[in-house]
């Protein structure tokens, strides 16, 4: 009979044993798992604020070419302007003397 006893007593031991390695593996295993998503988590976060830093400098670049691109324009129209202003002037004065002449 202590035979039997004791190779169910060995049994019930492989069992717990079984048993406890099983809930240590799944343990570990979901251990992991949230350290996998917290680093996916990160990486993302690090990706979005490159991403993001990427656009504002591409920005700021486009911004500063529009920027440039106005003020070469404004300096033509203003370097265009400037001959016609002696001619405008007189034009002006010329109305208003025959507005007042009238």
């Amino acid at each position: 009979m202590s035979e039997i006893k004791e190779a169910e007593d060995n049994a019930r031991k492989m069992v717990d044993d079984g048993k406890k390695k099983k809930n240590d593996r799944i343990a570990s295993a979901r251990a992991e798992a949230r350290e996998i998503i917290k680093q996916a988590e990160l990486d993302a976060q690090k990706s979005a604020q490159s991403a993001m830093k990427s656009a504002e400098e591409s920005i700021a670049s486009d911004k500063a070419k529009i920027i440039e691109g106005g003020e070469s324009e404004a300096k033509g129209i203003a370097s265009a302007a400037t001959p016609k202003i002696d001619e405008a002037v007189e034009l002006l004065i010329n109305e208003f003397e025959r507005a007042i002449h009238a």
